[in-house]
Order: C-alpha cells, then sequence, then structure tokens
C-alpha cells in the first residue's frame, strides 16, 4: 500500500513538473518576438531621398512629351532582304520622347525617331495632342528639332553635364515600349564615351538607369532636374548600359536647328588615330597622349596652317589632348571662323600653329526633311549608310558600307533593275565608303554599280534617261 501510494505520488509530481514546463514553453512561444530598433537618422535621410526623386519626376514629367510617327514606305520598297524584312510597303508606326524646350513650341528629341516620317505627333502629360513639324535634324548627333503649335508649355531647365560628377543619381524620363511617362533611376556611370559607331560625332554620357525603345529622346536629369543629357541609345536590351547626348552639345545643336534648320560646325581639316607608346616611339618624343594626324585634307584649314600627316596634336588654346575623342570633343566647342592656337609635336620638336577653323562638311541639309529619292541628281535611289548598329540589328557581316534604302518606281534606278535592299560595293570600280562616293560617281549621269544582293555580287550599269 506504501510502495503504491508513494508511486501515485511520484507520477502526480512528474506529471505536474511536466506541464509546468509545457506551460512556461506555451508562454515562451506565444510572446511577440523583440521588435529590431530603428535607426531613425538613417530613415529620415531614405525618406528625404525618396521625396527627392519624386519631387524631380512630378517637376521634370510636364516637360518630357511622347512622339508617335508614320512612316510611309512606297509599295516597291521594303525592309532589305538581308534584314529580315516582309511585306511590300505601308505605313509603318513608330515612337519616342522628347523634351520641350522652349514654352512656344520646340521640342527636341532624336533624329533616329523622326527619321523619314511622314507623319508626326506630340502627345503632351495633361493628355493634349499636336500635329508636328520638323524644323531640321543633325543625324552627326542623332538629334532633331520639331515644332508644334502652342504656347506656355512648360519647358525644361538644362544643367551642366561637364561639371557633373560620375556616380552621382541621375534621373530618365519617357516613354519605353510607348508607356508613357516612365520614370527609371541610376548613376552617371561614366561621361565621355565614344568609339561606339553609332553616330558620326560621339561624346556621350553613360548610365545604368533603365533605358529601353521608346525613350530615345527623352531627358536624363540630376536630382535639381536640369536636364544632363538627351538619352539616345543602348547597348543590347536588358544590358543596363545607356547613353545620353550631353546637354552642352544638344543645346549647342538645338539653338542651330532652329535658327537655320542645319548646323554648322568647327572643322579642322584632319582625320586622326589614337597613339599609342608603339607609335609614339616612331614619331619622336615620349608618349604623352595626344592625336596623331593621319590624313591633312587638301587645302583645309589645316592644310592651309602648315600641318602634316605625322604631327601629333597635344592641345588646343592650352588645353591638353590625351586622345583622339578629346580634340573631336575641344574643336566642336569652337564657332567655324574661329582662331584657335594648337600645339603640336613634330619629331623632337614642339610647335605652336594657329588656324582658323572651316566648316564641317555635312550631308544632311534639307536631306534631313527631304530623302534622297526626290533627288534628281540620284537617278531615283534613296540610299542610307549601314551603320554598324544596323550591321548589329540585322546581322550583316559584310564589307559594305552603303545600301538601297528605296527606288522610286519608274525612275532610272527603277529601270536599272536596283532593288531597296541591295548593297553598294563599288560605284565606278572605286569602293563605296559613303553616300557621297555614290553620288559623285552618278555627277556625269551614270556608273557602274558593284552590288552585293541576297549573297551575290554582279555589276549593274545605271544612265540618267535623256
Amino acid at each position: 500500500m506504501i510502495r503504491t501510494t508513494t508511486r501515485q505520488s511520484g507520477l502526480v509530481a512528474l506529471g505536474a513538473t511536466i506541464a509546468i514546463a509545457m506551460t512556461t514553453m506555451a508562454s515562451a512561444a506565444s510572446a511577440s518576438p523583440k521588435k529590431p530598433t530603428v535607426d531613425g537618422d538613417a530613415l529620415s535621410r531614405a525618406l528625404s531621398f525618396e521625396t527627392a526623386l519624386t519631387d524631380v519626376a512630378e517637376s521634370v514629367s510636364p516637360s518630357v512629351v511622347s512622339i508617335q510617327v508614320e512612316v510611309t514606305q512606297p509599295q516597291n520598297q521594303s525592309t532589305p532582304f538581308f534584314f529580315g524584312g516582309q511585306g511590300r510597303g505601308g505605313i509603318v508606326r513608330g515612337g519616342g520622347s522628347g523634351v520641350i524646350l522652349r514654352s512656344d513650341g520646340y521640342i527636341l528629341t532624336n533624329n533616329h525617331v523622326v527619321h523619314n516620317a511622314s507623319r508626326i505627333e506630340v502627345r503632351l502629360r495633361n493628355g493634349k495632342s499636336f500635329p508636328a513639324k520638323l524644323v531640321g535634324a543633325d543625324s552627326a548627333t542623332d538629334l532633331a528639332m520639331l515644332k508644334i503649335e502652342a504656347r506656355a508649355l512648360p519647358q525644361a531647365e538644362f544643367g551642366s553635364s561637364e561639371k557633373a560628377r560620375v556616380g552621382q543619381f541621375v534621373i530618365a524620363i519617357g516613354s519605353p515600349f510607348g508607356l508613357d511617362y516612365t520614370v527609371t533611376t541610376g548613376v552617371l556611370s561614366a561621361k565621355g564615351r565614344g568609339g561606339i559607331g553609332a553616330n558620326e560625332i560621339e561624346d556621350y554620357l553613360q548610365t545604368d538607369a533603365s533605358i529601353n525603345p521608346g525613350n530615345s529622346g527623352g531627358p536624363l536629369v540630376n536630382l535639381h532636374g536640369r536636364v544632363l543629357g538627351i538619352n539616345t541609345m543602348i547597348i543590347g536590351r536588358g544590358s543596363g548600359i545607356g547613353f545620353a547626348i550631353p546637354a552642352e552639345i544638344a543645346q549647342r545643336v538645338a539653338r542651330q536647328l532652329i535658327e537655320n534648320g542645319s548646323v554648322k560646325r568647327a572643322w579642322l581639316g584632319v582625320s586622326f588615330q589614337e597613339i599609342t607608346p608603339e607609335l609614339a616611339a616612331h614619331f619622336g618624343g615620349s608618349f604623352q597622349g595626344g592625336a596623331l594626324i593621319n590624313v591633312v585634307v587638301p587645302q583645309g584649314p589645316a592644310d592651309k596652317a602648315g600641318l602634316l600627316a605625322g604631327d601629333v596634336i597635344t592641345a588646343v588654346n592650352g588645353k591638353q589632348i590625351q586622345e583622339g575623342r578629346d580634340l573631336l570633343r575641344t574643336v566642336l566647342r569652337h564657332d567655324v571662323g574661329e582662331r584657335i592656337k594648337l600645339d603640336v609635336r613634330r619629331g623632337n620638336a614642339t610647335k605652336k600653329i594657329t588656324l582658323v577653323t572651316g566648316e564641317r562638311p555635312n550631308e544632311d541639309g534639307a536631306q534631313s526633311r527631304k530623302p534622297d529619292v526626290d533627288d534628281n541628281s540620284m537617278l531615283g535611289l534613296s540610299l542610307e549608310n549601314l551603320t554598324p548598329r544596323l550591321r548589329e540589328r540585322f546581322r550583316y557581316e559584310g564589307d559594305g558600307r552603303v545600301f538601297v534604302h528605296g527606288v522610286a518606281p519608274g525612275s532610272d534606278a527603277d529601270r536599272a533593275g536596283l532593288r531597296p535592299g541591295d548593297i553598294i560595293l563599288q560605284a565606278d570600280r572605286r569602293p563605296v565608303r559613303s553616300i557621297a562616293d555614290v553620288r559623285t560617281a552618278l555627277d556625269d549621269g551614270s556608273a557602274l554599280l558593284y552590288l552585293e544582293r541576297e549573297s551575290r555580287r554582279f555589276f549593274q550599269p545605271i544612265t540618267r534617261s535623256k
């Protein structure tokens, strides 16, 4: 009896102990976890930065526009064969973005957004739409100026890209894929980018702010809401690398497009290449940077000033030149007819040469508004340069540089059997490197063209009809 009673008491005691332990564990499990301490100062700074971004987006967006274009292709003109084109003409629609430059209706965008457009429409942030006309375009920088009949528009404020610092926050605003007033953020990744091969004049701001098709022509702004550049292109979709035309270049081009419909640029009359330590050893002196002149244009400004192939330009008006792109950027910031002083290394000697800038040859002119197909001297041919960007886009790996964009029905080119998509390799047995080479060959009314069509090459004469 006592043993039994003692065992029962032990079981009761053990059960009580387990119950207490389970109650304690349940209480601990049901208790709320301790919240981490929030750094009030850090949160305040983050909220201030967030407010700055939203304020910029709200203040700048009214000066950004969405652009819709229509390009009418002739019935015998389609996307070139080697471009994988389909269809035979009709209306092709596209779009991009733009920045209101002046309150009286002048809008800056990219040339490639409105190139060859038969109809352009601009839509404002408030939803109003206006037909737009092309005032002028500059293919060298890929900029174009539009005009709509409107007043008291909210114009953008421009800042200085030259004073901007790599690493600072930037905001891109535009209409990627037709999604109006999309805002993306990032940093200014680099300045002075060139050598990409997309345009004749390259001096880009690089950013990781997301830029996609449709952002073209929209602004890249700083946290003060001032435009640092005009977004113009990307390297591959989703790569995180976008480029913008610096504000200083954009404003200079815009001013001339409004005043003259075209752009005049300072020109030295030379071509150049980068000078490497190996080249420096052959041209005298130690490697200190500079631009090596490899061609001097006869009767051009440099020729008249006495510059020679093999000279190395090391400074312009005292500003050091480290590479060829520095020379191009520096010269383009001067006016036509301006007197500039060059520091030139020739062999082991250094010379100071004064030069009066000339006007850079320009193939745009009225061509920005009127395709080559309307030019009688081209015998019905509408030509386009096969840029690196087009090569990459359409996977063309040949050595051609100019292709037939269109052929006027019933023209001499049409009678000769030329087709859109033909690549012109030679004209009168001379290599074709630009549209100007074809134009020169056709000056006398006839030319022997060497063409590439669907991987087949052949000669084709073309003659002006009497």
